[in-house]
């Protein structure tokens, strides 16, 4: 079976995109070449890196929060904007979009167990 194994997501600004995302969300990074590394699959998550805005204009990636309630409002105060509604996938999961600083569209996806 497939799975998700790394992200990219891509920035005109690195250095911006990094703080949003450290700042939001506690992402730690690697500096690697030209981009970016994220580390976090040390916590159960997966791999990914920032790097520069080129062919691929948008990421497709959801990150998993604790709270959907918190992230956006730290998606926010970091000077993105939440997308739409936040959508109820049972009584136990529940995802909202947001744009970061960058433009980019992200899904952020909550499940309480």
């Amino acid at each position: 079976m497939a799975s998700v194994e790394h992200f990219e997501i891509p920035a005109d600004d690195i250095a911006r995109a990094k703080t949003f995302y450290g700042n939001v969300f506690g992402f730690e990074f690697e500096d690697w070449d030209a981009t970016i590394t994220m580390i976090g699959a040390s916590r159960g998550g997966i791999g990914g890196d920032i790097h520069r805005r080129s062919t691929v204009p948008h990421p497709t990636v959801v990150i998993t929060v604790d709270d959907l309630d918190d992230a956006l409002e730290a998606v926010i105060t970091g000077g993105g904007e939440q997308v739409g509604e936040i959508q109820i996938l049972d009584e136990d999961s529940r995802y909202a979009y947001f744009k970061d600083t960058e433009g980019n569209i992200v899904g952020v996806y909550e499940h309480r167990r």
